[in-house]
């Protein structure tokens, strides 16, 4: 790494999108993770996927409630 950067030629907000979607990761406890592995496995799919449909369903029983 060098000592100092010349930033005097940047242009602020180059890289900026406004509409980006923010991806971030989410860290599952060790058994769970398992135990997710296990289940996704059993129905040929993801972890993610499986997760996702999990929270989906999650989510529409606390509006469902709220």
């Amino acid at each position: 790494m060098k000592r100092e950067y010349d930033f005097s030629k940047g242009v602020r907000g180059k890289f900026f999108r406004k509409d980006a979607a923010l991806h971030f990761p989410v860290y599952l406890d060790a058994k769970v993770h398992r135990q997710l592995e296990r289940i996704a496995k059993k129905k040929h799919t993801e972890v993610g996927d499986l997760v996702n449909q999990l929270l989906k369903k999650d989510v529409e029983l606390l509006e469902a409630f709220s």
